[in-house]
């Protein structure tokens, strides 16, 4: 496939997403109709870009699939080929025509000292700050998806400088910018990054109008119902008491401060890129599904958690 061919089948800006075959129940021909009137808005406030870097990684499908096929991607600042007032002419045209057609995915935190420290674009050479545009598109959208920790929580860009006690940019979570907004259906996908998998599941469940079964955090129970303990690879020496004591010895790394004990998702059977997970390296669990990642002291990256 040459550029022109690839920018013909993309519309200009469109990329787009299939899914496993073992997360959907259904046919492709079911699929296409429902995608068919699928939109994706994405933004993205103050984060690393993982999230998205995470998607491209995708294998099954992968990303010659996710940008040529089924479910269009009307905006994103790293994926989209518009760029300027083009791209930013689309988020304008879908608020002031009122669609309520699309799915909109957030990436990242958003400050509350000061917008100018988050801004998408500008509209009349004025920047505009990317909670505004949260707060314009929300309303109207079929589902909100908080997508990795730090549009979840918060996380990082969240997180207290430890000598002051205080985050530079007051710093936090999308929901917080928008509990006073009414939402259809408000959706996290927390994980830094979030697996590929359950972005992708996610929306194709939110497509074809499939009922996802949320946790308390509002998390999809497909992908967060158990812990990372519950599926680990180590579980066996877990319950032989056979922990190490350094990291690279052979044992439960429960003692050297895993957090997998009460944390949820299910990569050490998911795996990432179907080949190795933080456990399975011999790294631990940090923890990065839960909302008070990563606040050293309170749960932190590598305390010990009683069982």
């Amino acid at each position: 496939m040459n550029r022109r061919e690839f920018i013909k089948i993309t519309g200009g800006i469109t990329a787009i997403f299939t899914f496993p075959e073992v997360i959907l129940a259904g046919t492709r021909v079911t699929v296409s109709k429902a995608a068919a009137r699928a939109s994706i808005i994405w933004l993205q406030g103050q984060s690393c870009s993982g999230d998205s870097v995470s998607l491209l990684n995708s294998e099954d499908p992968d990303i010659a699939s996710l940008i040529t096929n089924h479910v269009s991607l009307n905006f994103h600042q790293t994926i989209s080929i518009a760029t300027g007032d083009t791209a930013i002419d689309i988020l304008l045209k879908t608020i002031k025509e009122q669609r309520k057609d699309y799915i909109l995915v957030f990436e990242g935190s958003l400050p509350k000292k000061s917008q100018i420290f988050c801004t998408i674009g500008e509209v009349n050479n004025k920047p505009v700050g990317a909670s505004e545009w949260l707060t314009l598109l929300a309303k109207n959208a079929k589902a909100v998806v908080a997508c990795g920790t730090c549009a979840a929580y918060g996380c990082i860009p969240a997180a207290k400088v430890r000598s002051q006690q205080q985050n530079p940019t007051n710093s936090t979570s999308i929901w917080e910018f928008l509990k006073d907004t009414k939402i259809k259906k408000r959706i996290n996908i927390p994980g830094c990054p979030a697996h590929p998998d359950w972005v992708i599941g996610t929306l194709i469940h939110l497509i074809m109008n499939k009922r996802i079964k949320l946790d308390e955090y509002g998390r999809p129970l497909i992908y967060f119902k158990k812990t990372v303990h519950d599926r680990c690879e180590h579980l066996e020496e877990y319950k032989k008491e056979i922990f190490a004591n350094n990291w690279g010895e052979k044992g439960c790394l429960y003692k050297l401060g895993c957090l997998g004990i009460d944390t949820h998702c299910d990569i050490p059977m998911r795996k990432w890129l179907k080949v190795n997970s933080c456990t399975k390296c011999g790294g631990g669990c940090i923890g990065c599904t839960e909302p008070p990642f990563p606040d050293y002291g309170n749960r932190g990256i590598f305390p010990t958690t009683k069982a």
